[in-house]
């Protein structure tokens, strides 16, 4: 089972606001949705690049490549040239920090 990766306090993590953070070697987006938190995988199911970057308002996060939309919540595709979901990821807080981790290979 993978650790629980710290991304950042609650207090140093502002709503609005994505974190980009290394867990086991794969690169995570952490979102903070009114006060929640959310990750997914940093990479567009269209072509590879990375999510973070783009313009992340709301719920939705797009792909400053190609215009892709996600949410952000879900994973799921909301605008192509995607057609695939992102992967999502569990989020807590423990302790006053933000930990991610990646529990696909678990």
């Amino acid at each position: 089972m993978s650790d629980w990766v710290d991304v950042a306090a609650v207090a140093d993590f502002p709503q609005g606001e994505c974190r980009k953070v290394d867990v086991d070697g794969v690169l995570v987006a952490v979102f903070n949705v009114g006060g929640e938190f959310f990750a997914l995988e940093d990479v567009c199911t269209h072509d590879g690049g990375e999510l973070t970057g783009g313009r992340f308002e709301g719920e939705v996060i797009e792909c400053p490549r190609h215009g892709a939309q996600f949410n952000v919540k879900t994973g799921e595709v909301l605008a192509p040239p995607a057609y695939e979901p992102v992967p999502t990821l569990p989020v807590r807080v423990h302790g006053g920090v933000v930990q991610v981790r990646d529990d696909r290979w678990d």
